[in-house]
């Protein structure tokens, strides 16, 4: 779009110098478009804005649109309900406090506390005062010699591949600056995860990328020269993800460079496609083992385990086994099937998987009632926004969440709904070096710290507001649902194990 931009400009320039020197009324044509140019050269030099540079002069109209949405937001809130794409009021929580502007709202609440669903939980006459720097947990079981203190909000598993260099160094920079960690996702650690210096959390899929073969096997010795790496502090073991459970993982051809290939260890150019599952076990016995086996090469750092909430008899099996034979993950990430991707097959994503709440119900009450739950750290992902959001998933009984589209949405992201096809327009999603450019990362760097530190400051002050003076008090009785016209029932009143 830049070199399209110069050339017709440039063009114009020309033959209205041309009809200056033969016709004058030409004079009036150039006075008409210079000021265009030179608008779209201030587009291009400024780093705040990704649509402008990678689109000078025609980006401004997704800016003058933006600029009316007080007016249409309540639409956009009330037609946007069939849950992929943020809508406008979610959208505005995160650009709101990753750019540290106002956003508080006037006339009170934007929902319907009288509808069916609605959810809120209750103050107290008694506030007190959390600091957000207390917002953390410790994660390593007995097992473990090399514990991690994590922050309540992380940034989800995105791979280098899916999205692009500036987002990974921006992603990264944002947990380094902020104190909070960065989940590489399965396509393996790029030096792009590497160089800021943040806290990574290292996912191994079923394609092992990273710690692969040529044939595609789990290769220990490389697996220990990465997780030994100082930046990795937890070790996750994919099993599935709620987009496309049971699926295994899809990277585009377009998006395969040569660089991406090398650190993959696949062919440049190529669909990337990861089995639907792991070649190194096959039953619950070979996974405790092999998540064991990670423990010990990776020098005593937590493992832990990421799945989609599946068969409910397949877990409670797992569960009992690892009472049985005293063998735990450190913890375990539960994604819903609303979670989120650049491309998943669309059967896959509508209609397979457990829901998040009812997955996380599921995992906590299953392991409390082995007697288990104090062994293992429970992680929630899934559309998580606002302060709201984290607190929810507390309540209900997760340790710590991670959140994707927020932190995507942090470094610029539009939801222009192009991430599979290497065209997105602000340089998040794709390896495109014209629509990279455009992402100015010390800028989104400082953005992704910013809509973390204010959403955990807001998440400080709605425990503080409940009266309770640590994040580990929460419960299911603290949360309230209207679920019914006349009716409202707490969480521990909806789910009573």
């Amino acid at each position: 779009m830049r070199k399209d931009f110069y050339t017709a400009f440039a063009f114009v320039i020309v033959m209205n110098f041309i009809f200056y020197l033969y016709w004058p009324v030409g004079l009036f044509t150039l006075i008409f478009f210079v000021p265009f140019f030179l608008l779209g050269f201030r587009d291009i030099m400024q780093p705040r804005h990704a649509i402008k540079s990678n689109f000078p002069v025609f980006g401004h109209f997704r800016y003058l649109l933006e600029s009316i949405r007080p007016e249409i937001n309540q639409y956009f809130i009330e037609s946007n309900t069939d849950g992929k794409p943020f809508n406008r009021e979610q959208r505005s929580v995160v650009y709101q406090r990753s750019k540290k502007v106002l956003d508080t709202i006037p006339f009170g609440t934007q929902h319907d506390v009288y509808k069916q669903g609605y959810e809120f939980v209750t103050h107290s006459l008694y506030p007190k005062h959390v600091d957000r720097k207390s917002l953390r947990i410790t994660i390593g079981g007995e097992l473990c010699t090399q514990p991690y203190s994590m922050s309540l909000l992380n940034i989800s598993a995105m791979s280098f591949g899916s999205l692009s260099t500036a987002s990974i160094l921006a992603l990264n920079g944002g947990a380094k600056d902020g104190g909070f960690a960065h989940n590489t996702g399965e396509g393996g650690i790029s030096p792009y995860h590497l160089q800021p210096d943040g806290d990574l959390i290292w996912q191994v899929g079923t394609g092992y990328f990273g710690c692969r073969t040529h044939d595609g096997d789990f290769d220990p010795e490389l697996f220990k020269t990465n997780s030994r790496r100082p930046q990795v502090k937890m070790i996750e073991l994919k099993l599935s993800q709620g987009a496309k459970p049971g699926h295994g993982g899809m990277l585009s051809g377009k998006k395969v460079t040569e660089e991406i290939a090398r650190i993959r260890n696949v062919p440049v150019g190529k669909d990337v496609l990861s089995p639907p599952g792991h070649k190194a076990f096959s039953d619950a016995a070979g996974m405790l083992e092999f998540i064991a086996k990670l423990r010990e090469l990776s020098g005593g750092k937590p493992v832990g385990i990421k799945m989609c909430l599946g068969h409910r008899q397949e877990f409670q099996e797992l569960v009992n086994l690892m009472r049985a034979r005293n063998s735990y993950p450190d913890y375990i990430v539960v994604d819903g099937a609303e979670g989120g991707t650049g491309a998943a097959p669309l059967e896959f994503s509508n209609y397979i998987g457990t829901p998040g709440v009812d997955a996380l119900v599921v995992v906590i009450d299953t392991l409390k009632a082995a007697g288990i739950k104090d062994k293992i750290k429970v992680i929630a992902t899934g559309k998580i926004t606002t302060a709201f959001d984290i607190v929810k998933l507390l309540c209900i009984g997760a340790d710590a969440t991670y959140a994707a589209r927020s932190m995507m949405l942090a470094l610029g992201c539009i939801q222009a709904l192009r991430c599979n096809n290497n065209k997105c327009p602000t340089g998040v999603a794709t390896q495109d070096p014209n629509l990279v450019k455009g992402l100015h990362v010390p800028t989104k760097r400082e953005r992704v710290k910013n809509f973390h530190q204010e959403t955990l400051e807001s998440v400080a002050h709605m425990i503080g507001a409940m009266g309770i003076s640590h994040h580990s008090d929460l419960n299911r009785s603290h949360l309230h649902k209207r679920v019914d016209e006349n009716l409202i029932k707490t969480y521990a009143e909806i789910f009573n194990p």
